[in-house]
């Protein structure tokens, strides 16, 4: 590979503390909050034009993001200020090789001092070099992004039609259904308002120990971080767990679970839903901070699913959690709610247009593991030179 240069981080690119911006200030408008991890909100003014790579600075180290619109980066994040000529996309990806959690000074709270990052030794190769490596490792993110977004849209397209249908009640057929009255305001006629106990059971997960939880072997451990703000699964939640448990603390391909636990205090997390996808096993055991519903009736699980992510559910639910710290909901809260069930003939509509669904959102969730599980392993072994890309013939139109 083209002959790489050994210089310090400081003249490899510079970072800089974000800046200050409360929850509360955040106005709402069209540029992104980055912190440490994550878009934290969206304000009217950005600090930083694309593109842009920010780090954690405090609470959580090490994860490294891509920023390719204006942006403000908060003030728990550290973001490139200066390239000094080097291709953004491959700092990026150069940032991730760093362990940058082993440059953690905070005595309590995780803290990244960028002063200790300067005297450190890189090794950096030219240019062309960076933009075949970027070009390589863009194009998995790239199928990465495509699937993911194709996933948005078809859950999207679930919302719409739970929304629609049941919500609004413009399903097939609504011009010559009648409406009539009920404790929940009008209602198509031969559509019943029921209580989520009076069709589901709920099974509550296992208390654990960290000493349960291992890195290879065991079963799948589904937990709070399992539950995306705002509802639906997140797949990097996932843990591994080795020791007893109840069949009722397991949760299976297709289940529905819900948080009764939120380490937040914007309950961004508790009441809310997620549907366990195809994760190549077929049991994974939960931890207390969830539940299952199981529904006891002839009610397809996918509609129940759709009404407790699209419908008033979790805003509802979630007002009964309470606790100092940590937010805690009885399950019992889940069971009062009470919603309209409509038709046995629609809900069977619905689910199997679901059921299609969201077994293509399987698919593309397996294929986006198998190009993550690639991408990754490529990495650090194109990041050091170990495969070298000197010679070879490659598209290198990637975005800077």
């Amino acid at each position: 590979m083209g002959e790489a240069k050994h210089i310090l981080f400081k003249e490899f690119i510079v970072l800089q503390r974000g800046f200050d911006l409360p929850k509360k200030k955040m106005s709402g408008g069209p540029y992104p909050v980055v912190g440490s991890t994550s878009i934290l909100g969206y304000h009217n003014e950005y600090k930083v034009e694309p593109p842009g790579v920010i780090t954690g600075r405090s609470g959580s180290l090490g994860f490294v993001q891509y920023v390719s619109e204006r942006y403000w980066p908060h003030n728990t994040a550290l973001w490139v200020r200066d390239f000094k000529g080097n291709l953004p996309r491959y700092v990026y990806y150069y940032l991730q090789t760093l362990d940058l959690n082993r440059f953690n000074s905070g005595a309590g709270v995780p803290t990244l001092n960028r002063n200790d990052l300067d005297t450190l030794e890189v090794a950096i190769p030219p240019i062309p070099i960076q933009h075949k490596i970027a070009a390589i490792l863009s194009a998995y993110d790239d199928l990465i992004e495509n699937s993911t977004r194709r996933m948005r849209i078809l859950e999207e397209t679930a919302q719409m039609i739970y929304q629609d249908w049941f919500v609004n009640f413009r399903f097939p057929g609504h011009e010559s259904v009648r409406m009539v009255e009920s404790e929940l305001g009008l209602i198509p006629e031969g559509w019943m308002v029921k209580r989520v106990d009076d069709v589901s059971t709920l099974h509550r997960g296992k208390s654990y120990r960290s000493a349960d939880l291992v890195d290879e072997g065991g079963l799948p451990f589904l937990n709070l971080k399992c539950i995306d703000r705002g509802g639906g699964f997140r797949y990097d939640g996932i843990k591994r767990f080795r020791g007893e448990f109840k069949d009722s603390q397991t949760a299976k391909p297709g289940d529905i679970i819900i948080a009764v636990t939120d380490m937040t205090q914007e309950r961004r997390l508790v009441a809310h839903a997620a549907r366990v996808p195809d994760i190549s096993e077929r049991v994974a055991v939960m931890s207390m901070d969830l539940v299952r519903v199981d529904s006891n009736e002839n009610i397809p699980t996918e509609y129940l699913y759709g009404m407790f992510r699209f419908s008033d559910f979790s805003d509802a639910v979630k007002q009964h959690a309470n606790g100092v710290n940590v937010l805690h909901l009885n399950p019992e809260r889940i069971g009062e709610f009470k919603f309209i069930l409509a038709t046995e003939d629609l809900t069977a509509r619905y689910a199997t247009i679901c059921t299609d669904l969201y077994q293509l959102c399987d698919t593309l969730h397996i294929k986006n593991n198998d190009c993550r599980r690639t991408r990754d392993l490529l990495l650090p072994r194109l990041i050091s030179g170990e495969i070298d890309v000197e010679n070879l013939d490659i598209d290198t139109e990637v975005p800077a």
